[in-house]
């Protein structure tokens, strides 16, 4: 889902030199289209992790190398390092099919390049010994830690939602160790909100750099699912006055949602409390998590689905 954030920001604001919000059609674009903008997408991220000053994109060879290695996989990659973003993105578009062919493990070499460009060295500088694996697994499934995310979104793998280094915690007490968060905003931002952790009082607070990324573009992580939530004028986070009416569009990457959702977000009215739909308990448990997610970027606001029933 990152990975399709980026593709929208590139469709949207950064093909052909636009600067400013392209209208939603803007996404619908052919194959060729399609294969530029995931390089694209690819290749920021890479850059990111390389700090901006080189990127290593991994593919798998048919040769099998005399190597320790038992997965039949890591063995065969074969490594290319760029020092300009440029050549990145037209050495990822010539093998566009390694990434994204069925059963090329486009994923998987993905990961293995970001980490081969993020190095592992800096890996290890960046999670301060917080924790020593960028995936876990659940329920049978490998799921990305935050680390892993905040890579993919600025390009270090902090493993903490707060800006900067924090040394005390939420009560002022000092921290036993100071918890790494994002040094800087990104230009894809982050939005959390789980049912679960609030019923708890265990909400995962994010900071303002990743609330506030350079273009609308937002990964949602919602109950622990994630989704795109953009708006197509660039304007809305360097104009305190766009903030009063607006609208953002959400892609849930789910089978069933064939088409962006639009809604209608006002920051002013501040209605919202007294027009739930149910009349019982607190905010949380009368609207969708999604609008909820969207609060905590803009605290109050009311939310207007445009005719479409209210999910996640």
């Amino acid at each position: 889902m990152v990975v399709q954030a980026r593709i929208i920001k590139h469709l949207l604001f950064i093909r052909q030199s636009g600067s400013g919000g392209r209208a939603l059609h803007s996404l619908a674009v052919g194959p060729e289209e399609q294969d530029r903008a995931l390089a694209a997408a690819l290749s920021d991220a890479l850059w990111l992790a390389g700090q901006e000053a080189g990127a290593t994109v991994t593919l798998v060879t048919g040769d099998h190398r005399a190597t320790p290695h038992l997965d039949h996989f890591t063995e065969r990659l074969q490594l290319f390092t760029f020092s300009r973003k440029d050549d990145v993105r037209k050495f990822l578009l010539q093998h566009i099919h390694c990434f994204k062919e069925e059963g090329s493990h486009g994923v998987i070499l993905f990961l293995y390049s970001l980490v081969c460009s993020r190095t592992v060295d800096r890996l290890k500088e960046d999670l301060h010994s917080t924790t020593s694996h960028l995936l876990y697994l659940r329920l049978g499934n490998f799921v990305c830690r935050q680390a892993l995310l905040n890579l993919l979104l600025t390009g270090k793998a902090s493993p903490n939602l707060c800006n900067g280094t924090r040394s005390s915690g939420l009560d002022g007490r000092p921290l036993a160790r100071p918890l790494q968060g994002v040094l800087s905003r990104g230009d894809v931002g982050y939005l959390h909100w789980s049912r679960e952790q609030m019923e708890r009082g265990r909400l995962l607070q994010v900071g303002s750099r990743l609330k506030t990324p350079r273009f609308p573009v937002w990964i949602c992580c919602i109950n622990s699912s994630f989704s795109v939530l953009f708006g197509l004028n660039r304007s809305l986070l360097s104009d305190w006055r766009m903030e009063h009416r607006f609208h953002l569009f959400y892609c849930s990457g789910q089978n069933p949602q064939r088409a962006a959702v639009r809604l209608a977000v006002d920051t002013h009215s501040h209605h919202w409390e007294a027009s739930c739909r149910r009349p019982d308990g607190d905010p949380e448990t009368r609207f969708s998590s999604l609008e909820m997610t969207i609060r905590t970027k803009w605290d109050g606001a009311a939310i207007d689905w445009s005719g479409t029933a209210p999910f996640s």
